[in-house]
C-alpha cells in the first residue's frame, strides 16, 4: 500500500478554475472586459503556442501547462496540468493550501479610469498558481490527481 500511495503522490495533477473574472475590479484597480483575451488566445492557437503554468509568476519555476483557456460569461476559464508532480505547487494544490490563479499579460488596449483601468485587449503570456491573486475570485475550483498510468 505504501508503494501505491507514493505513486499516487507522484501522479500528474489536473485542475480547472478561473484565471480572470470579468467586470470585477481587482486589487490593482483594473477591470477586465469580456473579449479581452480573445485575440491573444486565437493568435496563440494559430501559432501553436501553449500557455505555461508557473508557480507564483516565477519564470524559472514552470510547473506545467495550460491545456485549455477559454473565455466564458464569467471570465477566463482554464484547465491545466501540473507536470512537476513533486513540486511544492503540486503538494500545495493537492492539500488545498494554495488555490489562487493569476496571469501575466501586456495591455494592448485599455482605458484609464479613476483609481484603475478598464482592460479591453490583453496579450496573455502565462497563468500562475498563486497564494494571493490580485482578483480574489480568480480561484481553482476543481482538482483531480490523475492515476499514475494516465500520465
Amino acid at each position: 500500500m505504501t508503494t501505491l500511495l507514493s505513486e499516487m503522490k507522484a501522479a500528474p495533477v489536473r485542475f480547472a478554475g478561473y484565471a480572470a473574472i470579468f467586470r470585477k475590479r481587482d486589487g490593482g484597480g483594473d477591470t477586465i472586459l469580456p473579449g479581452a483575451f480573445r485575440a491573444s488566445l486565437e493568435r496563440r492557437i494559430a501559432d501553436g503556442l501553449r500557455l505555461p503554468l508557473l508557480w507564483q509568476h516565477r519564470g524559472d519555476q514552470q510547473i506545467g501547462w495550460i491545456d485549455v483557456a477559454r473565455e466564458d460569461a464569467r471570465g477566463l476559464r482554464v484547465v491545466a496540468s501540473i507536470t512537476a508532480t513533486e513540486s511544492i505547487a503540486a503538494r500545495a494544490l493537492r492539500d488545498g493550501a494554495v488555490n489562487g490563479l493569476s496571469f501575466g499579460y501586456r495591455v494592448r488596449q485599455g482605458k484609464a479610469l479613476p483609481g484603475g483601468r478598464e482592460l479591453h485587449d490583453l496579450e496573455i503570456s502565462e497563468v500562475s498558481l498563486v497564494t494571493r491573486p490580485m482578483q480574489p475570485m480568480a480561484r481553482v475550483h476543481y482538482v483531480e490527481a490523475m492515476a499514475p498510468d494516465a500520465a
